[in-house]
């Protein structure tokens, strides 16, 4: 995600509008009503508790103590991966024992093609790399025991929503698997037009709304949003400014434990 600078372009591009032509009172007058944070696609965890007070959420449970935020506008994908590769490791017994950290995980996977990706200004990754870092992530800390799926949607169709729906329904009866998404965040947030990583948090079948932990913690916390946009943010293909991203769509990724 490359927020912080299209911010910064437009801070400059106010400030020189100003110094070249525009009049303090003029310019009070032409700047736009201020945007809500979130669109009316996502509703903030803190305005939607009700759900985690009632229910079991395994997974929220499970996740919430390992979240973390991405260490730079690329990185969500790295913030991901550690906060589910925590959660299915678990708390390690021993005191000398860190909890893994982005920083750690790019030295225990050494590789410098992903951290060229997810350094500050880089490209970023593409869905289908997705699994194939989680995958090298579990390996670099020896852990075993695991099954990676991927689901793609092709289409938004209520056969598709179903299928969604039926995945985040088994997934969120315990905290033997995790889901990873990857979508057009800006969809839900109603904000910035490209894509984006964050795990599944817990899903409300009663009111069919998805919580995703969104790592992009500068400027968001956990939010609710319908199964329906997610399923529309996983389909919409990333802008041409986007890079060589241009053109990405998403899915998810399914990190499940199995039991010998």
């Amino acid at each position: 995600m490359r927020r912080s600078l299209r911010a910064a372009f437009g801070a400059l591009a106010l400030v020189v509008g100003f110094v070249l032509a525009v009049p303090p009172a003029c310019l009070a007058d032409s700047q736009a009503p201020a945007r809500p944070k979130f669109g009316p696609d996502a509703i903030p965890l803190t305005q939607a508790p009700d759900y985690l007070r009632s229910h079991p959420a395994p997974d929220y449970w499970a996740l919430s103590g390992f979240y973390v935020p991405q260490q730079t506008t690329s990185a969500c994908a790295l913030a991901s991966i550690v906060t589910v590769l925590n959660a299915f490791r678990g708390l390690p017994a021993e005191a000398e024992e860190p909890i893994v950290t982005q920083a750690a995980l790019l030295e225990a996977t050494a590789d410098p093609v992903f951290e060229a990706k997810v350094a500050e200004g880089g490209d970023g990754i593409f869905f289908d790399d997705l699994a194939a870092y989680l995958e090298a992530s579990l390996r670099a800390y020896g852990l075993e025991g695991y099954a990676i799926e991927v689901a793609r949607p092709v289409a938004d169709t209520p056969e598709e929503l179903a299928k969604l729906q039926a995945l985040l329904a088994e997934n969120e009866s315990s905290a033997e698997d995790f889901l990873l998404v990857y979508f057009n965040q800006g969809v839900l947030t109603g904000d910035w037009d490209g894509p984006h990583v964050s795990p599944v948090g817990a899903y409300d079948a009663g009111t069919g709304r998805v919580l995703l932990l969104d790592v992009d913690r500068e400027w968001y916390l956990p939010y609710w949003s319908g199964a329906d946009r997610l399923l529309q943010a996983m389909l919409r293909p990333a802008p041409a400014d986007q890079g060589v991203l241009a053109g990405q769509t998403g899915g998810l990724v399914r990190l499940k434990r199995v039991r010998s």
